[in-house]
Formats: structure tokens, sequence, C-alpha cells
């Protein structure tokens, strides 16, 4: 018996890196799982992975950016295994460029693949369980996104990526809060782990070590997903974890800090104290990633 047990879920980006990993670990534990790649050749190998371990697997290499599209996605499923309970929304791509330097199509490409990448499988998912939930029908469903250190934190040489995270998270919040009274709960992860995206930016930080712990192993961050995506996660929702190798943290998210209140309009000129004892006051800001 596994902790999702008659659940399907779809997984973008699952081909390789931490999809790969999330497809081995949900089937590992009974679900059955929609494997979605842009490279078909890849998502048939994760496939036949899960089936040689006795796995029910589906691949699929139907654009996740678009919505007709999309729907053949989630049709598919349907017509395979019933329902679909959980999605993990995690296929991605960067376009790493000094901000002076992005063109017009490194942003653009960025926004499309993972915020319409995000939007558009959920969004459908979204309908068919808000529908069923007023049809009385019981919904116990998961919405898992993927957001990043850079979109937290800010990253040197990402400005398009890490403002797509940024988005991803702040997206989760508002999936969460409107979503949960139909039996939906969506949350947000940050990993880290060696993946196609970090294998050229993070080659030595992130290489396997000839023995012990690997700790960029995509696999340490399947048992959170899965977890996640699991019955026993229902009252978890609206959070954007962080995780690598044996580490999980609850990410704190902007929130307001230290404040004064001059009870009327400020002038200009007389801010310039207030900030400074403001920033005196408060935690010091993270530091961005690749400074």
């Amino acid at each position: 018996m596994g902790i999702c047990d008659a659940r399907t879920v779809i997984i973008t980006g699952a081909g390789g890196g931490l999809g790969r990993a999330y497809a081995l670990a949900f089937a590992a534990e009974g679900a059955s799982v929609v494997v979605n790649d842009i490279r078909r050749e890849a998502a048939e190998a994760v496939c036949g992975e899960i089936r040689a371990q006795g796995g029910q697997a589906l691949a699929s290499d139907d654009d996740i950016t678009q919505l007709a599209t999309a729907q053949r996605i989630v049709d598919a499923a349907l017509a395979a295994f019933g329902e679909v309970h959980v999605l993990v929304n995690n296929a991605g791509i960067c376009r790493d460029r000094m901000f002076v330097s992005l063109s017009e199509a490194d942003w653009d490409e960025v926004m499309r693949v993972h915020l319409r990448g995000h939007f558009c499988l959920a969004n459908l998912l979204a309908r068919r369980w808000r529908d069923a939930a007023k049809a009385g029908r019981p919904v116990d469903a998961r919405i898992i996104n993927t957001s990043s250190g850079a979109g937290l934190q800010g990253s040197v040489g990402q400005s398009n990526y890490a403002a797509a995270k940024a988005g991803i998270a702040a997206l989760t919040l508002v999936q969460a809060a409107e979503l949960e009274r139909y039996g939906i709960t969506a949350n947000a992860l940050a990993p880290a782990a060696r993946t196609g995206m970090t294998e050229d930016v993070f080659a030595q930080v992130m290489k396997a070590p000839a023995e012990g712990f690997d700790y960029y192993d995509p696999a340490n961050i399947a048992p959170l997903v899965v977890w996640l995506g699991s019955r026993a996660s229902r009252h978890v929702t609206g959070r954007v974890f962080e995780a690598s190798g044996g580490m999980v943290a609850v990410a704190q998210g902007w929130r307001t800090g230290v404040s004064t209140d001059k009870g009327a309009r400020w002038q200009a000129a007389e801010l310039g104290g207030v900030i400074d004892v403001l920033l005196a006051r408060a935690e010091p800001a993270q530091r961005v990633y690749g400074t």
C-alpha cells in the first residue's frame, strides 16, 4: 500500500531531472502517472521505467502553454485512469542574461513556459474540480507549483527567471485562497537539485560525489512532492517550501515588518531620517544569489 494509491498525477517536464524523480516516486507510492514532456522519447522512457516496476504511466508531449493542447493532456489522463487528483507544474526553461542584455524574446519565452505553463493545466483542472464539488462529489485535489530560490531571493543574471518564479509563488497564494472551498490545495516548492537547468551554471557545486550522500540528487526532493500530493496533506495549503538534500523549510515570504505611523501625511524631506531608523531596526536583506 502506498500513500498515493488510487490517485492520478500529471507531472510536466517529467522526462528528466526533478520531474522524472517525482514520476518514479509517485508511481512507487501507488499513483498512476501522466508523464508530460516536450521530448516524447524522454517521456516514454520514464513511463517504461515505471511500468518495469509494476506501475501505471502514460506519456504525453502536448504543449502545456495553450489551453487547447493542455486539455488534450487532461482528456488523455481521464481516458486512461478515470480521474486526475494531482497536478505537479514542474516544467521550466532558462534564458539567462544580465538584465541590460535581455532580449524581448528571452523575456517572453521564460514567461510563456513558466507562467502560462503554470496557468493552463491548473485552470482546466481547477474548473473540473470546482464543478465536481458544486455537484456534491467529494474532491481531494492538489496543485503543486514550482518556484525557486531565485524567485524568493533574486538571482544575478536571471531577472526573467526570477520574476517568473516570484510570480508563481504569488499565484500559489491566490490559488490556495480561492480554491480551498472546493477541496483543492495549492502549494509551491523551491527545490535545489541537479537538473538540466542547473548543470551548466552550478555543475561543479552540484556534481555527484564519488561516495556518501548525494546532496543534490533530484530524488531527495521527491518525497516532499509525493507527500504534498497525498491525501495526508489536505490541511496544508498556501505554503512555499524550500528543499535540498535532507533539508525541508517553510519559506516566510514578504510580511509587514518594522513600521512607524505619524498619524498624518509625511513630507518627502522628512522621510530620509525615518527610513534610516526603520532600516536599522529591520532584519538585513537576504543576499541575492550570485553576489
